[in-house]
């Protein structure tokens, strides 16, 4: 029985998930916006949120936390630098999720996921 197991296995082994989901949060920390399938944004929402809110507060431990669930300095010093103090008076909800209909390919419903108050422009695309 899965009682009190609610982690989305997205059809990978543990590692292979953790990587993923890792990949995902550092693209959606330098870029701001990543487009994917529903599970995989609603699997990196959590991960991301959990890793901005680390980022509101600017010590060495949680540099070192941070480090540790992304990859490369550049998103850390942009977790740091940026985001902790954008959104430092937010008490949570940095991201949103919009949903863009079935992808041709699988008819995964495809969505982007994106940073609350969010420099970068909306494309048509996004529409």
């Amino acid at each position: 029985m899965r009682h009190r197991k609610k982690v989305a296995k997205l059809g990978r082994k543990p590692d292979a998930r953790k990587r993923m989901l890792r990949n995902l949060v550092t693209s959606l920390i330098l870029e701001e916006r990543v487009r994917t399938s529903l599970v995989r944004a609603k699997a990196a929402r959590s991960a991301a949120e959990k890793i901005i809110t680390r980022g509101r507060k600017d010590t060495v431990h949680a540099r070192r936390l941070v480090a540790g669930s992304v990859y490369g300095s550049d998103a850390v010093k942009k977790v740091f630098n940026e985001l902790g103090p954008r959104y430092a008076e937010r008490p949570g909800g940095y991201t949103r999720i919009l949903k863009l209909g079935p992808r041709k390919g699988d008819a995964a419903e495809e969505v982007i996921l994106e940073l609350v108050d969010s420099p970068v422009p909306v494309t048509q695309q996004a529409k």
